[in-house]
């Protein structure tokens, strides 16, 4: 039997789970929490092989939970069960270490298929989500410049040389290189005057 613990702050939701696992011959749900704070508490009484984990509830949320469960229990399987698939709140649970996303929307059959790979060890992803996720990855959102890597720029910007810039920000120019590195490569560019160009098309320089 896979034993299952369920976390919603609906007593609807938790019930309706429940009714659903239940009509499965190798499903067990061995424990229900209101909050993400009773799921971590329960989790270490319940020892469940998978928690079907709610994302935003009062108090501690569904990340949070996620991340103080495999604190304790790192090999615990938690599967992400909520109405949200923003962008946002999908990678904040994949990079608590969740082993799915699943939307309640999801079948009976689609559920219980997916708490059966979870506790195999694999990934699972509602498809929709599994697209937002390889969007991600193929167009990642720019990194933000520090505060520094935008001072070097602007001397750039004004024609300054690597020890210019060292004088003006009392740094040395191996120093300026690493931030123009570093600058390059947030860019996606390859040179200062690239680098310059993009930064002012982006309005990054005030």
């Amino acid at each position: 039997m896979i034993r299952v613990m369920l976390v919603d702050d609906h007593p609807v939701v938790r019930e309706g789970l429940r009714g659903m696992l239940e009509a499965e011959p190798d499903l067990t749900v061995v424990g229900e929490a209101g909050s993400g704070d009773e799921a971590v508490a329960l989790d270490r009484v319940a020892r469940p092989d998978v928690v079907l984990m709610d994302l935003r509830m009062p108090g501690l949320d569904g990340v949070g939970a996620t991340k103080r469960i495999l604190r304790d229990q790192p090999g615990r399987r938690i599967v992400v069960l909520t109405t949200y698939e923003t962008d946002a709140d999908i990678l904040r649970a994949v990079e608590a270490g969740a082993s799915g996303y699943l939307l309640k929307d999801a079948s009976r059959t689609e559920l219980a298929n997916a708490i059966r790979a979870a506790s195999r060890g694999e990934t699972v992803l509602a498809p929709s989500v599994a697209g937002k996720l390889v969007n991600r990855v193929r167009n990642p959102e720019p990194q933000p410049l520090s505060a520094r890597e935008v001072e070097v720029l602007r001397l750039v910007a004004k024609g300054g040389t690597n020890a210019d810039i060292g004088r003006a920000l009392h740094i040395s120019e191996a120093t300026v290189k690493t931030h123009l590195l570093r600058v390059f490569g947030k860019l996606g560019v390859s040179d200062r005057t690239a680098a310059v160009t993009t930064a002012m098309a982006r309005n990054l320089l005030g």
